[in-house]
């Protein structure tokens, strides 16, 4: 082997070497990415279950007094819609 061989030779590893470092630095960043894109989401999960827990009685009593408010309205406006029968019924008696 020629001198000048040699040298291309061992260019060529001292690159394969290089390169060999770089794609371990590659591999790795990729690895600890992926490892904290999954600790994100678990922990954005998490959060949002446990808020849904701690919220959930507020939740309920909220649904609750709006079913109350709903079924006022509803008896107000059975008094309404009645009154003007009421009304006629009571006037008409007084003929």
């Amino acid at each position: 082997m020629t001198p000048e061989e040699k040298e291309i030779l061992r260019k060529t590893y001292e690159l394969s070497e290089e390169n060999n470092h770089i794609l371990k630095g590659i591999r790795n960043s990729n690895r600890w990415g992926t490892i904290f894109k999954v600790i994100y989401w678990v922990t954005i999960i998490g959060v949002a279950i446990g808020a849904f827990y701690y919220v959930q009685p507020y939740v309920d009593m909220a649904t609750k007094a709006y079913k109350s408010i709903q079924g006022d309205l509803n008896g107000v406006k059975s008094v309404v819609n009645s009154a003007p029968v009421s009304l006629n019924k009571i006037l008409n008696k007084s003929n």
